[in-house]
């Protein structure tokens, strides 16, 4: 799936990605390949990707967890919309 993730400023990141986790306002919530469509609200928190082909442009944005070896994206709030493969976060 492809993930872009746009800021009032830019867009910081996109990508495709093998999977999301994303600081919902119920909690976090995980998203893969043929994800239902949805839109939904984001609390402060990181943006969790997985992704395989990680180009130097895009790595410039991201820190990588030592918990569970994923790439975060921080955030202080935003929305996202998933919808054809495709992952939209409009981030704070």
């Amino acid at each position: 799936m492809f993930l872009e993730i746009v800021t009032p400023e830019q867009v910081v990141f996109n990508a495709e990605v093998t999977s999301i986790a994303a600081p919902g306002i119920d909690g976090e919530f995980q998203m893969l390949n043929d994800h239902a469509p949805i839109i939904s609200l984001l609390v402060a928190g990181n943006i969790k990707i997985d992704v395989t082909n990680l180009d130097a442009e895009n790595a410039k944005v991201l820190v990588k967890s030592t918990e569970d070896n994923r790439w975060n994206y921080k955030i202080k709030g935003g929305v996202i919309e998933v919808k054809n493969n495709k992952v939209i976060v409009l981030a704070d």
